[in-house]
Formats: C-alpha cells, structure tokens, sequence
C-alpha cells in the first residue's frame, strides 16, 4: 500500500526533473544560438581576422602574420588595409586618398605638394641602400593619367616597395573593394602592434 502511494509521485518528481532539465537545454540552446548569431555579424560587419600572404608589406607585415581587421573603421591616408579586387585578397598602405596629387622623388613622398615622412620604411634593408632608391620617381599623372586621386579610388602601394605589386602597376583601386582597415596584429605574440598609421 505504501509502495503503491510512493510511485505517483515518484514519478511526478522524475517529471519535474526532466521538464527542468529540458528547459535548462532549451536555454542552453538559444544562450549559445544568440552567441554564435553575435559572433557571426561581428565577423561578417565589424572586426575579423586574416593571415598575411607574402611579403610587399615587410618589414611592417610578414608572411603569415594574423591581424585584425576593422570593417567599419574610416580609410585614411596612411592606413593598413585589405582589399579585395574580385579575385584575392591584397593588403596595402593607402598612399592617396580622392583629390590628393602624389609624387616621389629621391625616396621622399610628396603629397599634396608637401613632404610625408615613411617612417614605416626605415625597417628595410634596402631603404638604406645609399646605391638605389627604394621606391623609384614617379608623378601621378605620369603613371596614371589623372592629377589627383579620382572620387571614389585609393592609390595604395605595399611597405615593401621594391617587392610590392601595388598602385604603380594597377593605379586606383575602388573604395568599394576595401574589406576593412588593418588595427592590430596579433600573431606572432612577440611582434604584435597596435597602430599601423604615421599620420
């Protein structure tokens, strides 16, 4: 008789355990639904990382390098960023920006009519190669045709310029392929940086 009573409500305990546990997974579910959802336009609208593929970017950025990049920062002169052209990925300095004259002369950047400093180049062996420039003579419109960066375009060329398939060859590119702006590189830990502009 009293094993009789007991199983009632042993089994509506077992009930409320399972219909706990069973809500317990369901928040679990959409905890970890919402996190993945968060994570995924984080990645496809605001930061994501890439791996750096060759060496036109040296010594700023090596082959292999993992950065993170902004998808919604502004694009300055003077930025690190990766771009895509409708078939790779490229990651370059932004020299020029809509309306800017560039020209270079005996390794010196001028944009604007006025002297930019590269600081960034000063890490390359040959840039201090008394013998040969690092980045050859150039203007603007010798190159490309136009006076001034057209509205729209960047003119962007790789840090390491005598090994860098950049604006010198392809002129512009759209504002429209850039995918984000270079923030921070975070592998190799030993190397890793936090800023990437001089201006």
């Amino acid at each position: 008789m009293i094993l009789e009573a007991s199983r009632p409500k042993e089994r509506e305990k077992e009930e409320r355990h399972l219909s706990k546990l069973k809500q317990e997974t369901i928040e679990w579910v959409i905890a970890i639904t919402i996190a993945v959802a968060i994570v995924l336009v984080v990645r496809l609208f605001i930061v994501t990382n890439y791996e750096v593929s060759g060496k036109s970017m040296m010594p700023t950025l090596s082959d292999q390098d993992r950065v993170l990049i902004s998808k919604i920062s502004p694009i300055n002169r003077m930025d690190i960023i990766i771009f895509n052209n409708g078939e790779e990925d490229f990651v370059k300095r932004v020299i020029g920006v809509p309306g800017d004259t560039i020209k270079y002369e005996n390794d010196e950047l001028f944009v604007n009519g006025k002297k930019v400093d590269e600081p960034f180049l000063k890490g390359n062996i040959a840039y201090n190669n008394p013998d040969e420039h690092f980045t050859e003579d150039f203007e603007l419109y010798d190159l490309t045709g136009y006076k001034t960066v057209p509205k729209g375009k960047l003119f962007v060329l790789g840090d390491n310029r005598m090994a860098s398939l950049d604006s010198r060859y392809f002129h512009f590119i759209d504002k429209d392929e850039v995918i984000g702006e270079v923030k921070m590189k975070y592998l190799p830990i030993a190397d890793a940086t936090f800023n990437f502009s001089s201006e």
